[in-house]
Protein backbone atom coordinates (compact mmCIF):
# COMPACT_ATOMS: atom_id res chain seq x y z
CA UNK A 1 0.00 0.00 0.00
CA UNK A 2 1.35 3.41 -0.97
CA UNK A 3 1.14 6.64 1.02
CA UNK A 4 -1.62 7.89 -1.27
CA UNK A 5 -3.71 4.84 -0.37
CA UNK A 6 -3.14 5.48 3.33
CA UNK A 7 -4.25 9.05 2.82
CA UNK A 8 -7.43 7.83 1.11
CA UNK A 9 -8.17 5.48 4.00
CA UNK A 10 -7.58 8.28 6.52
CA UNK A 11 -9.76 10.67 4.51
CA UNK A 12 -6.95 13.23 4.29
CA UNK A 13 -6.35 13.02 0.52
CA UNK A 14 -8.04 15.80 -1.44
CA UNK A 15 -9.78 13.20 -3.64
CA UNK A 16 -10.82 10.82 -0.83
CA UNK A 17 -14.49 11.84 -0.68
CA UNK A 18 -15.74 8.94 -2.84
CA UNK A 19 -13.75 6.40 -0.84
CA UNK A 20 -14.91 7.70 2.53
CA UNK A 21 -18.50 7.77 1.31
CA UNK A 22 -18.25 4.07 0.37
CA UNK A 23 -16.99 2.80 3.74
CA UNK A 24 -16.58 -0.01 4.57
CA UNK A 25 -14.31 -0.42 1.57
CA UNK A 26 -11.17 -2.20 0.42
CA UNK A 27 -8.28 0.23 -0.23
CA UNK A 28 -5.91 0.71 -3.18
CA UNK A 29 -7.23 2.02 -6.49
CA UNK A 30 -4.56 0.40 -8.67
CA UNK A 31 -2.17 -2.52 -8.59
CA UNK A 32 -0.48 -5.40 -10.37
CA UNK A 33 -2.19 -8.73 -10.92
CA UNK A 34 -2.94 -11.53 -13.38
CA UNK A 35 -5.82 -11.94 -15.76
CA UNK A 36 -7.71 -15.22 -16.00
CA UNK A 37 -5.29 -16.39 -18.71
CA UNK A 38 -2.27 -15.68 -16.49
CA UNK A 39 -1.16 -12.46 -18.20
CA UNK A 40 0.58 -10.11 -15.76
CA UNK A 41 -0.91 -6.62 -15.96
CA UNK A 42 -0.87 -3.30 -14.22
CA UNK A 43 -4.44 -2.15 -13.63
CA UNK A 44 -6.41 0.79 -12.35
CA UNK A 45 -9.79 2.42 -12.73
CA UNK A 46 -11.15 0.79 -9.58
CA UNK A 47 -13.95 2.46 -7.70
CA UNK A 48 -14.78 1.98 -4.01
CA UNK A 49 -15.74 -0.18 -2.27
CA UNK A 50 -13.71 -2.73 -4.30
CA UNK A 51 -9.99 -1.93 -4.11
CA UNK A 52 -6.85 -3.65 -5.35
CA UNK A 53 -6.15 -5.32 -1.99
CA UNK A 54 -9.07 -7.63 -2.67
CA UNK A 55 -8.25 -11.15 -3.81
CA UNK A 56 -10.11 -10.53 -7.08
CA UNK A 57 -11.34 -7.30 -8.68
CA UNK A 58 -13.32 -6.33 -11.76
CA UNK A 59 -11.25 -3.98 -13.90
CA UNK A 60 -12.96 -1.64 -16.41
CA UNK A 61 -12.14 -2.31 -20.06
CA UNK A 62 -9.05 -0.42 -21.12
CA UNK A 63 -7.64 -0.11 -17.60
CA UNK A 64 -5.31 -3.13 -17.74
CA UNK A 65 -1.89 -2.87 -19.39
CA UNK A 66 0.28 -5.96 -20.02
CA UNK A 67 3.63 -5.90 -18.26
CA UNK A 68 6.59 -6.96 -20.43
CA UNK A 69 7.81 -10.50 -19.94
CA UNK A 70 10.65 -10.88 -17.47
CA UNK A 71 9.59 -8.08 -15.09
CA UNK A 72 8.71 -9.53 -11.69
CA UNK A 73 5.36 -8.44 -10.18
CA UNK A 74 7.03 -6.79 -7.18
CA UNK A 75 9.30 -4.78 -9.48
CA UNK A 76 6.35 -3.71 -11.61
CA UNK A 77 4.43 -2.67 -8.50
CA UNK A 78 7.28 -0.40 -7.40
CA UNK A 79 7.47 1.45 -10.71
CA UNK A 80 4.76 3.93 -9.76
CA UNK A 81 6.98 5.15 -6.93
CA UNK A 82 10.01 5.19 -9.20
CA UNK A 83 8.13 7.32 -11.74
CA UNK A 84 7.64 10.06 -9.14
CA UNK A 85 11.42 10.21 -8.77
CA UNK A 86 11.82 10.80 -12.50
CA UNK A 87 10.15 14.19 -11.96
CA UNK A 88 13.50 15.47 -10.71
CA UNK A 89 14.43 15.47 -14.41
CA UNK A 90 11.08 15.91 -16.18
CA UNK A 91 9.80 18.69 -13.87
CA UNK A 92 12.97 19.78 -12.10
CA UNK A 93 15.24 19.78 -15.15
CA UNK A 94 18.07 17.94 -13.39
CA UNK A 95 21.37 18.13 -15.27
CA UNK A 96 24.41 15.87 -14.77
CA UNK A 97 26.61 17.09 -11.95
CA UNK A 98 23.89 19.06 -10.14
CA UNK A 99 23.04 18.76 -6.45
CA UNK A 100 19.79 17.03 -5.45
CA UNK A 101 18.03 17.18 -2.08
CA UNK A 102 15.49 14.41 -1.49
CA UNK A 103 13.06 15.30 1.27
CA UNK A 104 11.83 12.00 2.70
CA UNK A 105 14.64 9.75 1.55
CA UNK A 106 13.92 6.91 3.98
CA UNK A 107 10.57 5.99 2.41
CA UNK A 108 10.21 3.55 -0.48
CA UNK A 109 9.84 6.33 -3.05
CA UNK A 110 12.69 8.29 -1.47
CA UNK A 111 15.05 5.30 -1.58
CA UNK A 112 14.24 4.78 -5.23
CA UNK A 113 14.76 8.50 -5.86
CA UNK A 114 18.28 8.33 -4.44
CA UNK A 115 19.20 5.51 -6.80
CA UNK A 116 17.57 7.23 -9.76
CA UNK A 117 19.40 10.48 -8.98
CA UNK A 118 22.65 8.53 -9.09
CA UNK A 119 21.69 6.91 -12.40
CA UNK A 120 20.92 10.40 -13.75
CA UNK A 121 24.49 11.46 -12.86
CA UNK A 122 23.62 13.84 -10.04
CA UNK A 123 26.83 15.32 -8.69
CA UNK A 124 25.76 15.32 -5.04
CA UNK A 125 22.76 13.72 -3.33
CA UNK A 126 21.49 14.78 0.08
CA UNK A 127 18.57 12.93 1.69
CA UNK A 128 16.45 13.61 4.76
CA UNK A 129 14.55 11.40 7.17
CA UNK A 130 13.59 10.89 10.82
CA UNK A 131 15.02 7.43 11.52
CA UNK A 132 18.76 7.35 12.32
CA UNK A 133 19.21 3.70 11.34
CA UNK A 134 17.33 4.17 8.06
CA UNK A 135 19.39 7.27 7.28
CA UNK A 136 22.61 5.28 7.62
CA UNK A 137 21.31 2.80 5.04
CA UNK A 138 20.84 5.58 2.49
CA UNK A 139 24.56 6.02 2.02
CA UNK A 140 24.72 2.48 0.63
CA UNK A 141 22.06 3.48 -1.90
CA UNK A 142 24.06 6.43 -3.17
CA UNK A 143 23.38 9.36 -0.83
CA UNK A 144 26.43 11.54 -0.21
CA UNK A 145 24.99 13.05 2.97
CA UNK A 146 21.88 12.75 5.15
CA UNK A 147 19.95 15.12 7.40
CA UNK A 148 17.89 14.04 10.40
CA UNK A 149 14.69 16.12 10.39
CA UNK A 150 13.80 15.03 13.95
CA UNK A 151 15.96 17.75 15.47
CA UNK A 152 15.22 21.24 16.75
CA UNK A 153 14.07 23.80 14.18
CA UNK A 154 17.16 26.00 14.34
CA UNK A 155 19.45 22.98 14.12
CA UNK A 156 17.57 21.70 11.09
CA UNK A 157 17.84 25.06 9.32
CA UNK A 158 21.57 25.02 10.00
CA UNK A 159 21.88 21.44 8.71
CA UNK A 160 20.11 22.35 5.48
CA UNK A 161 22.48 25.27 5.02
CA UNK A 162 25.62 23.30 5.81
CA UNK A 163 24.79 20.43 3.45
CA UNK A 164 23.79 22.74 0.59
CA UNK A 165 27.39 23.44 -0.40
CA UNK A 166 27.13 25.77 -3.39
CA UNK A 167 23.35 25.28 -3.30
CA UNK A 168 20.64 22.73 -4.03
CA UNK A 169 19.80 22.64 -7.73
CA UNK A 170 16.77 20.33 -7.49
CA UNK A 171 14.68 19.42 -4.44
CA UNK A 172 12.39 16.40 -4.68
CA UNK A 173 9.93 16.84 -1.83
CA UNK A 174 7.86 13.98 -0.44
CA UNK A 175 7.32 15.74 2.91
CA UNK A 176 6.16 19.38 2.68
CA UNK A 177 4.95 20.75 6.05
CA UNK A 178 7.54 21.62 8.71
CA UNK A 179 10.67 20.26 6.96
CA UNK A 180 10.04 22.31 3.83
CA UNK A 181 9.14 25.40 5.81
CA UNK A 182 12.50 25.18 7.58
CA UNK A 183 14.25 24.36 4.32
CA UNK A 184 12.96 27.54 2.72
CA UNK A 185 14.32 29.48 5.68
CA UNK A 186 17.72 28.00 4.95
CA UNK A 187 17.43 29.14 1.33
CA UNK A 188 16.65 32.78 2.14
CA UNK A 189 19.44 34.88 0.57
CA UNK A 190 21.90 36.48 2.95
CA UNK A 191 22.39 39.32 0.48
CA UNK A 192 20.87 40.77 -2.69
CA UNK A 193 23.29 38.73 -4.81
CA UNK A 194 21.41 35.85 -6.44
CA UNK A 195 22.96 32.80 -8.01
CA UNK A 196 21.42 29.88 -9.83
CA UNK A 197 17.85 28.98 -8.78
CA UNK A 198 16.69 26.00 -6.77
CA UNK A 199 13.90 24.00 -8.47
CA UNK A 200 11.55 22.49 -5.89
CA UNK A 201 9.24 19.70 -7.06
CA UNK A 202 6.56 18.78 -4.54
CA UNK A 203 5.46 15.14 -4.73
CA UNK A 204 3.83 14.41 -1.38
CA UNK A 205 2.70 15.80 1.96
CA UNK A 206 3.84 13.14 4.41
CA UNK A 207 4.81 15.81 6.98
CA UNK A 208 1.64 17.85 6.57
CA UNK A 209 -0.30 19.92 4.07
CA UNK A 210 0.34 23.30 5.60
CA UNK A 211 3.26 25.49 6.58
CA UNK A 212 4.24 29.15 6.65
CA UNK A 213 5.90 29.09 3.24
CA UNK A 214 4.57 32.48 2.15
CA UNK A 215 7.26 35.07 1.54
CA UNK A 216 10.05 32.51 1.49
CA UNK A 217 10.07 31.54 -2.16
CA UNK A 218 10.44 33.71 -5.22
CA UNK A 219 8.29 32.21 -7.96
CA UNK A 220 10.27 32.32 -11.17
CA UNK A 221 10.56 29.97 -14.08
CA UNK A 222 9.90 26.33 -14.66
CA UNK A 223 6.46 24.89 -14.11
CA UNK A 224 4.67 27.82 -12.45
CA UNK A 225 1.30 28.96 -13.73
CA UNK A 226 -0.05 28.61 -17.29
CA UNK A 227 2.43 27.70 -19.97
CA UNK A 228 2.77 29.32 -23.35
CA UNK A 229 3.05 27.48 -26.60
CA UNK A 230 5.77 28.16 -29.16
CA UNK A 231 3.59 30.83 -30.76
CA UNK A 232 3.27 32.65 -27.42
CA UNK A 233 -0.34 31.73 -26.79
CA UNK A 234 -1.38 30.75 -23.27
CA UNK A 235 -1.64 27.05 -22.49
CA UNK A 236 -3.65 25.88 -19.49
CA UNK A 237 -2.56 22.24 -19.50
CA UNK A 238 -0.92 20.95 -16.30
CA UNK A 239 2.80 21.37 -15.89
CA UNK A 240 3.30 17.70 -14.99
CA UNK A 241 1.20 14.55 -15.59
CA UNK A 242 0.86 13.92 -11.85
CA UNK A 243 -0.98 17.22 -11.44
CA UNK A 244 -4.13 15.99 -13.17
CA UNK A 245 -7.02 16.58 -10.78
CA UNK A 246 -4.91 18.76 -8.51
CA UNK A 247 -6.65 20.65 -5.70
CA UNK A 248 -6.46 24.40 -6.57
CA UNK A 249 -5.78 25.16 -2.91
CA UNK A 250 -2.56 23.14 -2.84
CA UNK A 251 0.77 24.97 -3.18
CA UNK A 252 2.16 25.34 -6.72
CA UNK A 253 4.85 22.91 -7.82
CA UNK A 254 7.57 23.06 -8.73
CA UNK A 255 8.49 26.28 -6.95
CA UNK A 256 11.71 28.11 -7.69
CA UNK A 257 13.65 29.58 -4.78
CA UNK A 258 16.81 31.63 -5.02
CA UNK A 259 19.67 31.30 -2.60
CA UNK A 260 23.15 32.80 -2.31
CA UNK A 261 26.06 30.81 -3.63
CA UNK A 262 27.96 29.27 -0.76
CA UNK A 263 31.58 28.19 -0.80
CA UNK A 264 32.15 24.50 -0.37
Amino acid sequence: MENVDRAFVAGTHYAAADFVAALPAIPCFDGVGRLADGTLVGFGGLKPPAGALAERVVVPAGYAMPIPHGIAPEIAASLSSAITAMSMQTAGGLQPGETVLIQGGTGVAGRLAIQIARLLDAGRIVATGRDAAALRELEDLGADATIDTAIADDDLVQAFSEQAGAGYDVILDYLWGRPTELLTRALIPASFTLSRPTRLVQIGEAAGRSGSHDGRCVSAGRGLGPRRAADGRRRDDAAQPHRRGVDPHRPPRPATCHHPRRNR
